[in-house]
């Protein structure tokens, strides 16, 4: 469950240990591409579905030369700039069809993919956040990007519409999931929406399914959504909405926590959830802010081995 370049991770990571996956993804987009075919049509924004679509397409030549196709944007200055092609494949297949899920389903079996891609909701989705600045001034806004740009301590987050329904699928692949894993990604847009939708994380706390949380690499940029938060307040995040939640690992790159302080702070949270904590070179490469799917890879197969065993 996420969106964006996190779940994309996840999903090529996992990819390599089993072929029964299935993508949950946000549908709170409002920018780019998505936003713009959102705004002509009320679509879901494509974006994240696309991405995840690709992550997981065939890993024969067909496959991989359809994902990439599908990640190709158009270079011009006129209306089709910035369009991917795979947003556009997925318009059309929603406008003519009407079903947001049989249209994924499609793009899936032309891309030969591992598994399957969802929408965690058929309604497009806005998230709304009320924040906190330095001086005590409380400003609320809505919408994804608006809420990624936003700078100051996130007071509380919400969905518009408020309670909308779940993809039936989705509450299936939940029920049936022997591991439902979290992240990484955009903290407030791509994870949160998963804990702020109430069927759905009733659904999760009821699951038996074991949970795992990847948690972020340390920001480089302190513009960036959520940036300057520690991983425990991420998690502490989560517990503001899903008190109930229990967690069975947490994996981090040590580069995110830092101090022993910030691990042993780490530890208290997740061990509060019920989990245990593993810290693990996850990051691509020195500077990077993204997780590697190889690594990724390894802890996974580590958890789910020494699951096996006990």
């Amino acid at each position: 469950m996420g969106g964006g370049h996190g779940l994309a991770v996840t999903l090529k990571s996992l990819r390599a240990l089993t072929t029964s996956i299935t993508a949950v993804v946000t549908v709170a987009d409002n920018g780019g591409s998505s936003g713009r075919l959102r705004q002509e049509f009320n679509f879901l924004p494509p974006g994240d579905l696309r991405m995840a679509l690709a992550a997981l397409c065939g890993d024969d030549q067909w496959g991989s030369d359809w994902a990439e196709i599908m990640q190709y944007r158009f270079t011009s200055d006129g209306e089709m700039g910035g369009h991917a092609i795979g947003n556009l494949l997925l318009a059309a297949l929603w406008d003519r069809d009407g079903d947001p899920v049989q249209g994924l389903d499609r793009v899936g079996q032309l891309l030969k993919v591992v598994g399957r891609v969802l929408p965690m909701s058929l309604t497009p989705l806005d998230i709304e956040a009320t924040f906190a600045s330095i001086d005590g001034q409380r400003r609320v806004v809505r919408g994804q990007v608006e809420v990624a740009t936003t700078q100051g301590e996130v007071e509380s987050l919400r969905l518009i519409p408020e309670n909308p329904t779940v993809t039936p699928e989705v509450l299936t692949a939940i029920a049936q999931a022997e591991w439902l894993t979290f992240g990484p990604g955009s903290w407030l847009s791509s994870v949160m929406p998963h804990f702020i939708l109430k069927e759905q994380a009733r659904a999760i706390c009821e699951s038996t399914a074991k949970k795992v949380f990847v948690l972020n690499l340390a920001e480089k940029n302190l513009k960036s959504e959520f940036a300057g938060y520690s991983p425990a307040e991420h998690l502490q995040l989560v517990r503001k909405h899903v008190p109930e939640l229990h967690i069975d690992f947490a994996i981090v790159d040590p580069s995110a926590i830092g101090s022993i302080a910030a691990r042993n702070e780490l530890e208290r949270v997740v061990g509060d959830c019920g989990g245990s904590l593993l810290v693990e070179d996850l990051s691509d490469g020195p500077e990077s802010n993204h997780h590697q799917a190889a690594k990724l890879t390894s802890v996974f197969q580590h958890i789910f081995s020494a699951t096996l065993l006990r």
